[in-house]
């Protein structure tokens, strides 16, 4: 596993930026953002990370957090094999990362991913 990064859910850009604006309060600064998910990272410890999105580019919701790991294909294979509910099946995206959603014993929604 390298990361695990919390997804926060927000009403807009507006709430995006207002949100910006609190956790660079706290020592967080942009990472990267696409529009509808902004990451934020602490400079000093950079797998430290926040995510605020407003909605999600290609699923059908927003995951609760994102989990990278080292090997995002023998990962979704154990986790089919575990009888876990798939909720976005495994896929490369346009943005550089191969990932799919599951949805862990509590309900929440997680994004396994790796960077291609």
């Amino acid at each position: 596993m390298r990361r695990v990064v919390p997804n926060l859910r927000v009403a807009g850009e507006g709430a995006q930026r207002r949100n910006l604006e609190f956790y660079r309060l706290l020592g967080l600064e942009e990472a990267m953002n696409h529009g509808w998910i902004m990451t934020l990272f602490a400079p000093g410890n950079p797998t430290a990370q926040l995510s605020l999105a407003t909605r999600d580019g290609t699923a059908p919701v927003v995951p609760d957090l994102s989990v990278e790991v080292d090997d995002v294909d023998a990962t979704y294979a154990a986790v089919q094999e575990s009888g876990a509910e798939i909720v976005h099946p495994l896929r490369d995206e346009e943005w550089g990362v191969r990932r799919f959603f599951v949805r862990d014993p509590n309900g929440r929604v997680v994004n396994v991913l790796g960077h291609r």
